[in-house]
């Protein structure tokens, strides 16, 4: 089955996200609208370098570049495509393809040299009439993989001239046209400005469609509700986690209603014992529970839910709703990214809370020179015990190293979900 993408758009200027091409007002946080874009139901994002320099581009390249690493849907870089280099660095930021610009006298020189370069499937060009097509159409649908339309009124004429598909991007919402538009059958996808603001309840769009026969990507469930094993009251218990850490945030219960809204909203939906209603999760707070995977265990009676938390889980303030230690016994974790997590902590602890006599806070008043001088001396020892062959030797030296590698982190800001991320999106 052939979906319809539907599409948000951020500007870049300076580094920042602004509202439009000629509305350079602050469109807000773009980790923010990132976070939105990422767990909302958007399918891509398309990317506007607004750069009137070649530093203002480099600005903006490290945007994008921290966007594909922060987001999981596909993202296009759009803007200040010049030559070759300029493509290779939009693909290596970690973009999914690049958007030439459909009215650049060079246009397809540079989708010759990126197609033999990286692919027929990574070059788009976007367009504001059909003069290209005329002028150009055979070259163009032998260098590229798909258009993006930036002007609605040409595109009768274009599915009419040229058999490549093409996405619209339109500058409102309208209910009518936006169907008229999604049933062509070169249309892709959609999107514009009323899908990249963050109130827009995109799965609710993606409902409305559904009625009209326009297909999009939602959740389906591989059972029915009748596949599962209910309790007393005819419910399923749900254990849920944060889809990134796996902590445990919540138990609740669904009905059927509430099992069918999640899958049809996107968002988690219980329902209240107590209140003896339906409720969305964060619908009055705003903590939503963005779905990331259901799965059923083996005896179909639980469903664990990996979910994108916004805000706090429990009603309390608190992270999770399981903060009530009742009795414990000292155990060492040894699930690795915990180890490092506790150590990075701990570091950043006596950063803030300096202590007399401890290495860790000597290090850090010698200041970052001295740090790297200590991870160059210790990648040397790795070295030398390898060298050496003597395996105790190598464990504590990468031991060592990695303890200054984390001070390193730590006095320079970096996270270890920011290095998780970063070797997840490699």
């Amino acid at each position: 089955m052939e979906y319809k993408n539907l599409i948000a758009t951020i500007y870049l200027k300076n580094g920042m996200a602004v509202k439009g091409q000629e509305n350079r007002e602050s469109a807000g946080d773009w980790k923010e609208l990132a976070k939105v874009y990422n767990d909302s139901g958007v399918d891509k994002l398309y990317v506007f370098d607004l750069a009137d320099s070649e530093k203002e581009h480099d600005i903006n390249l490290h945007t994008l570049k921290e966007l594909c690493r922060v987001i999981e849907i596909p993202i296009y870089g759009v803007g200040y495509i010049h030559q070759l280099e300029d493509i290779k660095k939009i693909l290596y930021s970690g973009c999914k393809g690049v958007i030439l610009d459909g009215s650049d006298h060079n246009v397809i020189q540079l989708a010759r040299e990126g197609s033999r370069r990286f692919g027929r499937e990574k070059m788009l060009i976007s367009m504001e009439t059909v003069d290209l097509i005329f002028k150009h159409k055979r070259e163009v649908e032998e260098l590229v993989h798909k258009l993006v339309v930036l002007n609605e009124d040409i595109v009768s004429a274009l599915e009419n001239i040229i058999d490549i598909p093409f996405s619209v991007i339109v500058p409102d919402y309208n209910t009518k046209r936006w169907i008229r538009i999604l049933k062509k059958d070169s249309v892709t996808g959609i999107g514009g400005t009323y899908l990249s603001v963050p109130q827009t309840d995109v799965m609710k769009l993606k409902v409305l469609l559904a009625t009209e026969g326009i297909e999009t990507r939602k959740f389906k469930s591989a059972m029915m509700w009748s596949d599962f094993k209910l309790n007393a009251d005819g419910m399923i218990p749900v254990i849920v986690q944060d889809y990134q850490t796996c902590e445990v945030l919540m138990l609740a219960y669904m009905n059927e209603e509430a099992f069918y809204t999640t899958l049809a909203l996107g968002k988690m939906t219980y329902y209240s014992r107590s209140r003896d209603k339906l409720w969305i999760k964060g619908e009055t707070s705003g903590h939503y529970q963005y779905v990331k995977s259901l799965t059923i265990d083996c005896d179909k009676d639980t469903i664990l839910a990996k979910v994108s938390q916004v805000g706090a889980a429990c009603h309390t303030g608190n992270p999770t709703c399981f903060f009530q230690e009742l009795v414990k016994k000292e155990y060492s974790s040894k699930t690795p990214f915990n180890v490092f997590e506790n150590v990075y902590s701990t570091i950043k602890d006596r950063k803030q809370n300096p202590r007399e006599g401890s290495y860790t806070n000597s290090l850090i008043d010698k200041g970052l020179d001295q740090i790297l001088k200590k991870i160059g001396e210790e990648a040397t020892e790795i070295v030398i015990a390898a060298k050496n062959s003597q395996t105790e030797d190598i464990k504590y030296e990468i031991c060592d190293f990695l303890y200054h590698l984390i001070v390193l982190m730590v006095e320079t800001g970096v996270t270890w979900d920011d290095i998780v991320e970063e070797l997840n999106r490699r």
